[in-house]
């Protein structure tokens, strides 16, 4: 029987086989920049983790483990912010040196990053032309599911705050923008229930921490490319730059003027 090792456990030899260079040379950074990419799936591989783990422990009505794994999704957050930081010490002339080797490819492709966004209870506007099928398959089927926000809902109903039904019999759970009847609920959470409004707190940190890090990545974008159009046929920074300020869950926000 082999022995279990370091290399073996995390698979090692096949992780390290998976950055191959495609342009001549190949040129230096068009190797941060495949690390840098593969890793931000893995994290949004890890995210999706979490949350599959958090809407589990909404539903079963555990507040303790859900502040705790929303906790965790800020943390990886912020870690995607950092790694904008590296990013940037690439140059525009450096980037360009190897940008035609990415022909149609885009971020815009993400499959992952998507469905991230359909299951935090984000299902307008989201388009998913640039994607497989296989990949389409998986996200409508999210779309069918109860969203974060929606398993948020439902366990403010079932600690006996009123939310409205019409928001917990969604099917969906989606955001549709922001509900004045909802607000007054969220308002009295705030006022009367201090655990349950640190996790209403934990939601926004985790809506502040998207915004974030879609700022930073506009930022790059257009430090790299200026305001040409993005690879894969995008409009690149502004695309990018119309989805800033575009909150996760816009009735947290919207709270804030009624305290």
């Amino acid at each position: 029987m082999t022995q279990m090792t370091y290399g073996s456990y995390l698979k090692i030899s096949e992780l390290l086989e998976l950055q191959q260079p495609l342009s001549d040379g190949p040129e230096h950074d068009e190797m941060l920049f495949i690390v840098i990419h593969q890793t931000y799936e893995l994290w949004f591989k890890q995210i999706l983790h979490e949350l599959i783990a958090t809407q589990a422990a909404m539903e079963a009505g555990d507040l303790y483990r859900s502040l705790a794994l929303v906790g965790r999704v800020r943390t990886i957050l912020k870690t995607l912010v950092s790694q904008v930081d590296i990013l940037e010490t690439m140059t525009p002339l450096q980037f360009n040196s190897f940008r035609s080797r990415l022909e149609s490819s885009s971020g815009f492709q993400s499959a992952q990053f998507r469905e991230f966004e359909v299951v935090l209870g984000r299902r307008e506007g989201i388009q998913l032309d640039a994607l497989n099928d296989a990949d389409q398959v998986r996200i409508h089927a999210a779309m069918q599911c109860r969203s974060l926000w929606g398993s948020t809902l439902a366990l403010l109903a079932h600690k006996g705050h009123p939310i409205p039904v019409r928001r917990i019999n969604d099917a969906q759970s989606a955001i549709t923008g922001p509900d004045e009847e909802l607000q007054a609920v969220l308002v009295d959470v705030y006022r009367h229930d201090s655990e349950y409004s640190l996790l209403l707190e934990r939601l926004v940190d985790l809506d502040e921490g998207v915004q974030e890090w879609r700022y930073r990545h506009v930022k790059m974008v257009e430090r790299t490319i200026g305001n040409k159009m993005g690879t894969g046929g995008s409009s690149g920074v502004g695309y990018l730059a119309a989805t800033l300020f575009n909150p996760v869950f816009p009735d947290l926000w919207a709270v804030r003027n009624l305290f």
